[in-house]
């Protein structure tokens, strides 16, 4: 039985693999991020009694399968870095021969790097366009699609083009954030590469947990 300095050793290198099944008929893939605590006081301390010292946090994102809520691609990075600049590593985590239909995210990944990104996955990005936002007149890839989106955006107003787009279909991502929480509101590493592996393993009990089966919601008139 290794103890626990064996473990924390190994764990620095491990290599983890989220086990996400591979779609079938093409990917629908939905991405955002959220913070998990590494440092400092509980909620409830901190409303009761203030901060004593800074609270830090590691921000974890996510890239999951609309149709299996099978978390296919994890990023883990510090708080300072946005969520545009981790698309393009998230959409490399997934297979080359592996056929992405569309990429569903909020508006933070409205810029031309994530669009391009997109676009030579070859796949449609479902992301609203920034309220002031305003069409881009230099070509290049995904910029059509873009603009397009903006136009409709204009032409039958935000609402609509939201439920016309199916980007709603993203409130499955936020849910698996949530599931991710209820493991652990913070994490336990101390050192950022275990961090990164304890995160992942978190990703990887979670689809183990999909596999079982997810439960089947009908709605009733």
């Amino acid at each position: 039985m290794p103890d626990y300095t064996t473990l924390c050793r190994r764990q620095k290198t491990l290599m983890v693999e989220l086990g996400g099944r591979p779609s079938s008929g093409g990917l629908r893939l939905l991405v955002d991020s959220t913070g998990i605590k590494m440092t400092g006081e509980g909620e409830w301390k901190t409303r009761k009694h203030g901060v004593s010292y800074q609270r830090q946090w590691r921000k974890v994102h996510l890239g999951i399968d609309a149709a299996a809520l099978d978390i296919r691609a994890i990023e883990v990075t510090t708080n300072a870095i946005g969520d545009a600049p981790t698309l393009p590593n998230l959409l490399a985590q997934i297979p080359q021969d592996e056929q992405i239909l569309s990429v569903g995210g909020d508006g933070a990944y409205d810029t031309r790097a994530c669009h391009a990104a997109i676009a030579e996955r070859g796949a449609d990005a479902v992301i609203p366009v920034r309220r002031n936002g305003q069409p881009w007149t230099k070509g290049g890839p995904g910029v059509d699609g873009r603009n397009e989106a903006l136009r409709a955006t204009k032409r039958l107003g935000r609402a609509i083009w939201k439920k016309w787009s199916g980007y709603h279909r993203r409130s499955l991502v936020e849910t698996k954030m949530h599931c991710s929480k209820l493991l652990s509101q913070r994490v336990v590493a101390r050192t950022f590469d275990r961090q990164i592996t304890e995160l992942k393993i978190r990703a990887a009990i979670l689809n183990r947990f999909s596999k079982i089966g997810a439960p089947v919601t009908v709605r009733i008139a």
